[in-house]
């Protein structure tokens, strides 16, 4: 039987997922020939594409530990895409037992990996939602029956911004999200950046998600990446930096400099807290 006919209802397995594309660059099972395929056509033009993937996947570890360290007890993981291992429940967890986190993606194998992926695992939930519809996600049953809007939370957006081009106005999209979190809460994002990188891997990128089941890919300046925390109060990154938008590799790092690899610098982030 082929991979397309063990494909689970819904998925299409004829075109390339993003979500799928990341596990099999993370090293996952959940992807399919055609995922690979385009993982492959990008890795030809950037080869350090696996130190990208795991630079943002260490952001993530790091930032939503740091976070329950914090005291944070209730995160919204949103674009989670779910890789076969080390996901956010499994970092929160070690610190706090007693956290609960939502997962969100619209990616419909993703829905399907949950299932098992988080059999078992205590405090957690999936949802399927769009990024790109706030009300419905927050509004969604599982979403309130999960969050306690009424105290702080952990919104994770971590490489999810790039899906939505400038007309869609992503920034609205972020400030329209963390107006709805208490005071205290925290937004962790990172974003993918083409400052200072070879024109043929930004265009080579841009084309393969542009034919992807979410089209995509668009990388934007610092700048551009610095205005999502319009509002919010960033927090270091890491002992001695001040408090701004680093590459994705530095946020937490023991030794900053030798964290800022190439792979690193294909990506922007920061964690910020509202205030009020």
């Amino acid at each position: 039987m082929s991979e397309i006919e063990q494909a689970p209802p819904g998925v299409d397995g004829t075109v390339p997922s993003p979500a799928r594309m990341y596990d099999y660059i993370l090293g996952g099972s959940a992807n399919f020939a055609v995922d690979r395929e385009a993982v492959e056509k990008v890795r030809a033009q950037m080869p350090d594409l696996e130190d990208a993937a795991w630079a943002n996947r260490g952001f993530l570890q790091r930032s939503v530990r740091w976070l329950a360290e914090q005291g944070i007890r209730q995160f919204i993981d949103i674009g989670a895409g779910l890789p076969t291992g080390n996901n956010t429940h499994d970092a929160v967890q070690k610190v706090a037992p007693d956290a609960r986190i939502l997962y969100v993606d619209n990616d419909p194998m993703v829905a399907a990996h949950a299932k098992t992926l988080l059999e078992g695992a205590s405090g957690t939930a999936f949802i399927t939602a769009d990024f790109r519809d706030p009300e419905g996600l927050l509004g969604h049953e599982k979403t309130r029956a999960m969050i306690d809007f009424s105290r702080p939370v952990g919104l994770l957006l971590v490489t999810v911004t790039h899906f939505v081009p400038d007309e869609e106005d992503p920034w609205g999209l972020v400030r329209r999200y963390v107006s709805r979190l208490a005071p205290g809460s925290y937004l962790a994002l990172s974003a993918i950046t083409s400052e200072r990188q070879i024109d043929r891997a930004v265009d080579t990128v841009k084309s393969v998600y542009a034919g992807s089941s979410s089209p995509g890919g668009f990388p934007r300046s610092r700048a551009e990446i610095e205005r999502y925390f319009t509002g919010l109060e960033i927090v270091p990154p890491y002992e001695g930096a001040p408090a701004e938008v680093c590459h994705v590799g530095q946020w937490g790092a023991v030794d900053a400099d030798d964290a800022n690899t190439d792979g690193s610098r294909w990506g922007y982030c920061a964690v910020a807290r509202k205030t009020a």
